[in-house]
């Protein structure tokens, strides 16, 4: 059964998040004889703070989105290379044959401009099938094995390169559900500790306790010290 997507169950950047998570990690470092008292251990404090280590290790989408565009530039590279052999071979056909001909739209080539990938995959590979079967016709405008070699191999470099390029699309959707799930796993544990913190300080210090508020923006953020400084 195929995998339901996830949502973030967090509103603020991955960076932010981590950034709370760090700051919250110091405060419940330093308050944790007093998260014992709620049966929260030093080991699960540590196992949180591998948890966002792992996090911080994960490539961002900035990074993934460039692989995948790297890997799109070589595609339309080898595109370009396999048309221009394509419209070599088609030149000596052309010299042997009408436009309108059957043996030259056997070739299938009248679009060639505007293939997608899939279509312009296919239509290397028909044209260097039917390029062999006319040989012999064609031996008279130059063409030869070396001529239809040249569409095969650009036929299977662009292949290569577009299989590259899918690949460099679904590692990034992949990535971004892995970096969702460690974050959302960061972020309830974050307000977990956030929650238990509240309530150790509430009545106790309230620098303390706003150690462990969490804002949903930086905006929010502005906006509380703004009002701290009013009072």
């Amino acid at each position: 059964m195929k995998k339901q997507p996830g949502h973030r169950l967090y509103n603020v950047a991955d960076a932010e998040l981590y950034v709370q998570c760090t700051d919250v990690l110091r405060a419940a470092t330093r308050d944790i004889e007093w998260f014992i008292q709620y049966g929260y251990s030093k080991e699960r404090l540590q196992g949180f703070l591998a948890l966002c280590e792992q996090f911080r290790q994960l490539p961002d989408d900035d990074e993934l989105l460039g692989e995948q565009m790297i890997g799109t530039e070589k595609k339309n590279q080898a595109a370009e290379k396999l048309k221009t052999a394509i419209r070599s071979l088609m030149t000596r056909v052309a010299m042997k044959y009408h436009d309108r001909t059957g043996r030259y739209r056997k070739f299938g080539t009248a679009k060639l401009g505007d293939m997608s990938d899939a279509q312009l995959l296919f239509c290397g590979r028909r044209v260097v099938r039917v390029a062999r079967q006319q040989i012999d016709f064609l031996a008279d405008v130059g063409m030869n094995e070396s001529v239809i070699t040249r569409v095969s191999d650009a036929c299977t470099a662009f292949e290569n390169a577009l299989n590259i390029q899918q690949d460099k699309l679904h590692d990034r959707d992949i990535a971004v559900e892995r970096r969702m799930d460690v974050g959302n796993k960061m972020y309830e544990e974050l307000v977990l500790i956030a929650d238990i913190g509240k309530d150790i300080w509430a009545e106790r210090d309230r620098t303390k306790y706003d150690f462990y508020c969490l804002y949903e923006s930086n905006n929010e953020q502005k906006k509380k010290r703004k009002q701290k400084v009013a009072e």
